[in-house]
């Protein structure tokens, strides 16, 4: 093996021992357990007060985040939890607006057992109802205001836009008008030869 091959195998085997620590990381606020033959993680982060979900190796097998101080998750959070096959979530204050529909939808896809046990917190007309059962309108909309810079980009760009429009009217009016003053002097060069060839023969006339 001569010495570039050595460094890439190397580099390679640093990769894999990267993402092999990366994959089985336990949460420091969470106990850990691999599953042996099924060559995955039992994350237990059951009790905790946790008010967020910490980050979860990716061989997550099964998921405890019951009885903690969780309200919601944020989009994505969960994604990279492909071989998940249990998931408790229940006894949390979970606030049931729009924010949980990511939640709901990942649930849905994933532990329909799960989604069953999530009873709401808040707000007050949605109190203890089920997750599951919650409607498009019952959870909300969020309304997200633009930020300053984005309105001043959509105005300026609306101002561009409007500047193109009105030179491609001038362009196109100019060149209809270039066309019209040709076409006059054109005809007017016609007229006044035709008028001189129409002399000069009436002369040649009448000279004979």
């Amino acid at each position: 093996m001569n010495k570039a091959e050595l460094i890439t195998a190397a580099g390679f085997a640093i990769s894999l021992l990267f993402c092999m620590t990366q994959t089985e990381a336990c949460p420091p606020s969470c106990s850990c357990k691999a599953l042996g033959e099924r060559k995955g993680l039992q994350i237990d982060c059951s009790s905790r007060k946790l008010k967020e979900v910490p980050a979860l190796p990716v061989n997550t097998k099964r998921l405890y985040l019951q009885n903690n101080s969780l309200s919601m998750v944020p989009p994505g959070a969960l994604d990279s939890l492909l071989s998940v096959e249990e998931v408790k979530l229940f006894d949390n204050p979970w606030n049931c607006d729009c924010h949980i529909l990511y939640l709901k939808l990942w649930l849905e896809d994933v532990s329909e057992a799960a989604l069953a046990n999530i009873r709401c917190a808040t707000p007050a007309p949605v109190r203890m109802k089920p997750l599951k059962q919650l409607t498009g309108n019952e959870l909300g909309t969020c309304k997200r205001s633009l930020p300053t810079k984005c309105l001043e980009f959509f105005w300026k760009d609306l101002i561009l836009i409007a500047i193109a429009i009105v030179t491609f009217i001038l362009v196109a009016w100019a060149l209809k008008f270039s066309k019209k003053v040709v076409y006059q002097i054109n005809l007017r060069r016609y007229t006044t030869r035709g008028l001189l060839l129409w002399r000069h023969a009436s002369k040649n006339h009448k000279l004979h």
